[in-house]
């Protein structure tokens, strides 16, 4: 039996598949001193999905950390064949992205302005321009174009066994044609997986299964939600004018993308419509295959291939390729440690672009494996985003067809997916649906976005000023000026509770959490950078027993926190308690006339101080009521149990409709709080952010005698010059509408990005919170001057440390 054949009896991290994102973190676990790495693959390497990918490497993403992960990718792959001898069929032939509608063009603007601020060469370039680099392309309908020269393309297959063999010169072993079978778990961790060829002990499971990482995932309990779909593209015979460093081409518009193949063109896409595999679960045997032709399910594809690059129309076709690929519910790919099962990490499911992201996200997962959390802010990817009810099969296979769909299609801001929907509800969603509710979804929660008015229509996307606007306005206008009330059901609720509950929070809570029963707490919990893991609301119910309030999105991420931080010897339960409780929100100066109008109990100032709760009456209910207010002015937050929560709704609106009550959205919430200067998690805050650069600081107790995760980063970098600031930006004009992510403009350069923007009623125009980097991060803010990049133009805004907002 050869070296590379033998099987050991274990190792210290074991790595299940061998297709690109498998290389990559053995590569990469070797670069940082990790030798005792054993990758096993059921065939031979590149044998799923990455022997028939198409090779198109791109730089450009939607955020900074992803696009510096790719920016890597590319640095890695430029050097690779000289350090091990292999080729990989890289070229830096740069890409062209092109636009055939006004607004694609202007989105295309958007990314020029993002590039500059995530240090990515990209250049706006004409039609005479397009057809210097790739001459078989039609330009006359086109309205624009952009120029990445930095981009490429590469051999998938080589580029992986490159990768390989670099891990291999560094001592990491590689099996192939051993089918791993199953999960060894002790004591709720990954210690070992079953084969084929018998049992191997390990410290770290690596499920990097490519399109059966979903099938592995569940043999360990593991939910990695994935589905594969039929992805196909086309390879011609030589065509004149193709040079062999013709650019990557993509036409969104179209859904399709070009490369250069031995003079000729590889073209694919990205259909509508797409076709979910029907195959499930996939056969271990599926190795080098590919599925059968399909022109009527490409016929979409070839028909605006044609259109762009006429020689297609008298091109030799060697054949049309389709091989499945896997897809997410939301179109990033997957990474992290499974919050099921300690030591098991998940690199998987790349949606069509496994080549491009894997040499970063192999690099990411190894950083998060040696240093036990992740290097920075992968919440985008992070595995901890998806709840265990996205690994329902149909609904995949349905929301897969969406996805693949959406790849190049035109996405409007705030455009909701729509397949798999409606799942998760609140116990009023039919009363809100017949007041004409439109819903958007988080974290599969069904959630009110606005209010239409009798038979009006949902508005069409835009990227300028919506159609749903004056309604929000409405809603925002009772908030500040009568009373709203906002179902806030989705709110994650956990419930901690024991003997060292507090012992726990105390470790995990930055803000100081012993305080009297009924208290209500907000306060950051930190990394041990001193970024921000979670921003949330705890209330002490009893000595030993707190309720936490996080964001709809973070359940399952905030449960793996704080769960994985209760030691081995401390009484302390964790429950998940979200879908027992609702939660209304009532909003604005006329709160309290209605609740003393449904509630025998004091709720005046005087009696319920500003977060303080206490269980009031609520007609025939009983609810627990906390006096806060996340959008600014007089509020409250009811706490109702599920099953009363349509006798509360009901109760609040007999009594307040002659005091102008209004139910609202979250448009209109998530506005009215950016107006206030309120952060949120995921928006705001992140790993990458701490409480000095996002003016947080009295969520921070640091000279509270208990030591607490991420204290002593925390006093390290106090007073220290700041990388970054969150500021408001407060528009000048009200005819400019922006929707988040545009660049920031400051003396001329561009400084940082929109994290929320929304309408305020205040302003009589938009209002927006962002990062101001450099020296602008350290200098005061009252009004300075600046400008944000809106599709492509540029728009005055005044920046302040904290906007003068008053209200009552």
């Amino acid at each position: 039996m050869s070296q590379s054949s033998m099987l050991p009896a274990q190792a210290e991290v074991v790595i299940v598949g061998g297709g690109i994102a498998g290389c990559s973190t053995a590569y990469h676990l070797a670069k940082l001193g990790k030798r005792d790495v054993l990758l096993l693959e059921q065939g031979k390497l590149t044998c799923g999905t990455t022997w028939h990918a198409a090779g198109l490497i791109g730089q450009m993403r939607p955020n900074r950390n992803m696009t510096q992960m790719s920016k890597y990718g590319i640095e890695l792959y430029s050097t690779l064949e000289a350090e091990t001898g292999l080729a990989t069929g890289w070229k830096q032939c740069g890409s062209v992205n092109v636009a055939a509608t006004p607004e694609r063009l202007k989105v295309l603007k958007k990314q020029i302005a993002l590039a500059r601020s995530f240090g990515v060469e990209v250049h706006e370039i004409s039609r005479a321009e397009i057809l210097e680099r790739v001459p078989v392309m039609r330009t006359d309908d086109l309205t624009g174009a952009i120029w990445i020269p930095g981009d490429g393309k590469a051999n998938p297959a080589d580029l992986a066994m490159s990768l390989a063999k670099g891990a291999r010169n560094r001592g990491v072993r590689i099996v192939e044609d051993i089918e791993v079978t199953g999960v060894i778990v002790e004591r709720g961790r990954a210690v070992g997986v079953r084969t084929t060829r018998g049992d191997v002990r390990c410290e770290v499971l690596v499920n990097c299964a490519g399109q059966w990482a979903r099938q592995f995932g569940r043999l360990a309990g593991v939910n990695v939600p994935l589905y594969s779909a039929e992805h196909f593209y086309i390879v011609t015979g030589k065509i004149g004018g193709v040079d062999p460093m013709m650019p990557v081409v993509r036409d969104p518009d179209g859904f399709i993308y070009y490369k250069e193949e031995v003079g000729g063109l590889l073209m694919g896409g990205f259909e509508p419509k797409a076709k979910p595999w029907t195959v499930d679960p996939i056969p271990s045997t599926f190795q080098f295959e590919l599925l059968g032709e399909d022109w009527d399910q490409f016929e979409i594809l070839m028909t605006n291939a044609i259109h762009r690059t006429p020689c297609l129309e008298t091109a030799e076709i060697k054949m049309l390729l389709n091989g499945p690929e896997s897809f997410t519910p939301d179109g990033n790919f997957i990474l992290g440690e499974a919050p099921e099962l300690r030591n098991y990490f998940v690199a998987a499911g790349f949606n069509s672009a496994g080549i491009a992201n894997s040499g970063g996200a192999g690099r990411l997962i190894a950083e998060w494996i040696v240093g036990g959390e992740p290097p920075g802010d992968l919440w985008d990817v992070d595995i901890r985003r998806f709840g265990s009810f996205t690994g329902n099969r149909r609904a995949l296979f349905d929301r897969t067809a969406e996805t693949l769909g959406l790849h190049y299609a035109m996405r409007w801001p705030r455009q909701e997916l729509e397949t798999a929907r409606p799942l998760r509800t609140s116990p009023l969603y039919d009363l809100l649906a017949s007041k004409n509710a439109e819903f958007g979804s988080k974290n599969g929660w069904e959630r009110a976005n606005y209010f239409k008015p009798p038979g009006a229509a949902r508005p069409d996307h835009t990227l300028g000023t919506p159609g749903w606007l004056s309604w929000m306005i409405e809603e925002q206008r009772a908030t500040r000026e009568a009373v709203a009330l906002y179902d806030q059901t989705s709110f994650s609720k956990l419930l901690l509770q024991g003997r060292d509950a507090l012992g726990v929070l105390q470790r995990l809570c930055a803000n100081e959490v012993d305080v009297p029963v009924d208290r209500m707490v907000y306060t950051a919990m930190l990394n041990a950078r001193g970024g921000f893991e979670s921003d949330l609301t705890v209330i002490r119910l009893a000595a030993d027993r707190f309720l936490i309030i996080t964001g709809s999105a973070q359940t399952t991420r905030d449960f793996d926190w704080i769960s994985r931080h209760i030691g081995s010897d401390e009484f302390a339960v964790l429950t998940d308690v979200t879908t027992q409780y609702a939660v209304l929100s009532v909003m604005g100066p006329n709160a309290p006339a209605l609740l003393a109008r449904v509630s025998p109990d004091d709720m005046t100032p005087a009696s319920l101080k500003f977060s303080w709760t206490r269980e009031i009456d609520v007609g025939f209910a009983r609810v627990r009521a906390a006096r806060m207010s996340y959008v600014g002015g007089p509020g409250y937050e009811l706490y109702v149990p599920v099953e009363m929560a349509r006798h509360v709704y009901l109760a609040l609106h007999e009594a307040g409709a002659d005091l102008g009550l209004r139910d609202a959205g979250y448009y209109a919430l998530d506005a009215l709080r950016i107006e206030q200067g309120r952060r949120a998690w995921g928006a705001e805050l992140g790993p990458d952010e701490s409480p000095w650069e996002a003016g947080l600081a009295y969520a921070v107790k640091l000279d509270r005698d208990a030591e607490f995760i991420g204290k002593a980063a925390s006093v390290a970098s106090q007073g220290k010059p700041l990388r970054k600031k969150l500021v408001t930006l407060v528009f000048d004009s009200s005819a400019a509408y922006a929707w988040g992510g545009e660049s920031i403009v400051l003396n001329g350069e561009t400084v940082g990005e929109i994290a929320s923007v929304g309408w305020s009623p205040l302003a009589g125009a938009c209002v927006a919170l962002g990062y101001v980097r450099g020296a602008g991060a350290n200098v005061a803010h009252t009004g300075t001057p600046a400008a944000i990049e809106l599709w492509g133009e540029r728009v005055a805004v005044k920046l302040y440390d904290r906007w003068p907002v008053k209200t009552a």
